[in-house]
This record gives structure tokens, sequence and C-alpha cells, in this order.
């Protein structure tokens, strides 16, 4: 069942208040969503993956358990829970790499990169790393690729988790897709 996010939002305020750790209330709270976002996740990924939705909210919950973040509302918990499980993805994609052959450095498309095929874990790292670099040179860019790409959040519910306007969101948006599709196309422009 989902649950409004205002009601999310008064939850996080209630614990706060009890100083206590909103993690696993809001991995109750919240599991659903959380589902929903762990399959649009492995929507991208090939089609016999190992990992299931279950096992991906799963990890992502582990690695969230050892963070100290203090969750300002609904669109905030769900976009660091997007941002754990892209990093299970690609630490999963880059052990199997390790484990086919050694990594080599190629073009990549970010749209067709987004769509991924057996054959195409190499194309998973080079994303992460172009989004590493991003976020080198503007982490709050990095961060709404992050929300709204990998976490589908709409602008408004990026603009929220990040505490920004909308149209920051926008104009961010439209510019780190342009240096991203750059980077992973071999030219690099400014961001």
């Amino acid at each position: 069942m989902d649950h409004p996010p205002d009601e999310v939002t008064e939850r996080l305020a209630e614990l706060e208040e009890r100083k206590e750790d909103a993690t696993p209330r809001l991995f109750d709270l919240l599991y659903g969503e959380l589902r929903r976002l762990a399959r649009r996740h492995l929507q991208s990924e090939r089609p016999e993956h190992t990992l299931q939705a279950t096992a991906l909210v799963n990890e992502a919950y582990l690695r969230l358990m050892h963070t100290h973040e203090h969750w300002r509302n609904r669109a905030h918990f769900l976009g660091i829970a997007s941002f754990a499980m892209r990093r299970v993805l690609v630490d999963h994609a880059r052990a199997r790499q390790a484990a086919k052959r050694p990594g080599s450095k190629q073009k990549v498309d970010l749209e067709e990169a987004l769509v991924l095929s057996p054959n195409r874990l190499d194309e998973i790292v080079a994303v992460d790393v172009a989004l590493k670099k991003l976020g080198h040179m503007d982490a709050r860019q990095c961060r709404i690729v992050e929300l709204r790409y990998f976490g589908g959040l709409t602008a408004e519910e990026a603009a929220e988790a990040l505490g920004v306007s909308i149209i920051t969101v926008q104009r961010d948006w439209a510019i780190a897709k342009a240096w991203l599709h750059g980077e992973l196309s071999g030219r690099s422009p400014a961001p």
C-alpha cells in the first residue's frame, strides 16, 4: 500500500524527535515503492540477471543501514535508496566483468548503455565512471541524473529531494544529459 508523501514526512519528523533510526521504518512504510523502484532499475539489465527486485531492495537496505542520513522527506529517502540500488547493480556488474576479462575503454551511447544486454557489462561501468566524473565537476547535476534517470523521480520530486527549484533541476538535467552524451561518445563537453 502506498502512503501519501505527507504521511511519510510526518513519520520522519516523529522519528527524528525521538532520535530513532528511521531507515527500518521507512523501508516498511515504502516497501511497495522500493520494489517498483528496484524493478525500474532491473528493466535495463539483462533478462537473466541474477538479482531480483526483492534482493536488490534488501541489498540497498543493508547499505542504507550503515548511513547516518537524516531523511528530509519521501523524495529524499527514495532518491538515496535509488542511488544505493544503482551502486549495488554497478558493483554486481564490476564483479561479473572482472570474472570474465579485464575491462576495456570504449565509446558508449548513454541511451544504449541504459538498456543492457549480457555483453554490455563494460558499458555499465563506463556509465558509472562518467557519473563519478560528473559528480566531481558538479555534484548536483550528478545527483539529478541519479534521481531522475535511475530513481525515476519527476523533476518536482528531485527538486524537493535536493531542496532546489524545479527550474534548476530542469536546467541541470539538460546540461548533465548533454555532458554525459559527449563523455560516453568519446568527446567531453564542459558541464
